[in-house]
């Protein structure tokens, strides 16, 4: 079964399972037995919050040797956020519009799309979200520069996939967003790619990252797609990651409705890229 809106809800009505949200948000990434001395109940209970939390996919889980651990998942709270939070916040942002246009213009030159921050320490940013599709279709979403512009902020991914082959992604006679070079290409599975940020020397002067998409079926007709951005600098700039939740978030309504969403990072570059 699919997690839905419903349980992301259920999941975060109870307090001990916002408290271990709270942790993974402080330090991403711990394991059942770092998350049980942070709360005063038992290995048991905490493994059955976790299970709730992992059924909503808030919470997602990665093998490192013997260790199981476990990752914070904006995903489902940025859907809920467009589904919900942001049309009921409209009628009280319009008469901000002031204010929110100061606010955005400030905040966008330094964060643009940095959704979170890691903790300190925190190297690796690990994203989830389940979308009713076919792993054929998702792959052709990820690697068809239009279909990509279409959740990634206007911005087209150029490249022949094969393996060790490179790619640039852009808008077109605007601005250069990121390079790299795909590691591994496995369709419709799996893809690995460097990643090194182009849009300003802030960004650039960190370095190469990596990106890895792998596409999992479930069910009869729909996907889980894990995307994990690793190898980040200690203390890496949130802009280099922040943007995921909202990615994802295009590319799973692009995929189930074909429309785009119209938050102002989605539509960020887009009229520009009319206009060149």
């Amino acid at each position: 079964m699919l997690p839905g809106m419903d349980a992301v809800f259920r999941a975060l009505a109870d307090p001990t399972r916002r408290k271990l949200l709270d942790e993974l948000f402080t330090e991403d990434g711990q394991t059942l037995t770092a998350l049980e001395e942070r709360l005063p109940m038992t290995r048991f209970g905490v493994m059955k919050h976790l299970r709730v939390l992992e059924e909503a996919n808030l919470v997602t889980t990665r093998r490192r040797g013997r260790e199981k651990l476990h990752f914070l998942n904006p995903v489902p709270i940025r859907l809920v956020h467009d589904r919900w939070v942001s049309k009921y916040a409209e009628p009280w942002a319009a008469t901000l519009s002031g204010l929110k246009k100061s606010i955005e213009e400030e905040t966008m030159q330094k964060l643009p799309e940095a959704g979170f921050q890691l903790p300190d320490g925190v190297t690796v940013a690990v994203f989830e979200v389940f979308i009713k599709t076919s792993p054929e279709r998702l792959w052709e979403a990820i690697t068809d520069p239009k279909l990509r512009a279409r959740y990634t902020f206007g911005v087209e991914t150029h490249s022949d996939y094969t393996p060790g082959s490179t790619y640039k992604s852009s808008v077109p006679g605007v601005i250069d967003i990121a390079e790299g070079e795909n590691t591994e290409v496995d369709p419709p599975r799996r893809l690995v790619q460097t990643f090194t940020a182009l849009w300003s020397d802030d960004v650039n002067a960190e370095g190469p990252s990596r990106v890895t998409w792998e596409i999992e079926p479930v069910g009869e007709d729909s996907c889980r797609l894990t995307v994990v951005h690793d190898e980040l600098p200690e203390g890496a700039n949130p802009e280099l990651y922040g943007g995921w939740p909202m990615i994802l978030s295009g590319l799973k309504t692009l995929l189930e409705t074909g429309e785009d969403l119209t938050t102002p990072g989605s539509l960020r570059y887009s009229g520009a890229a009319e206009a060149a």
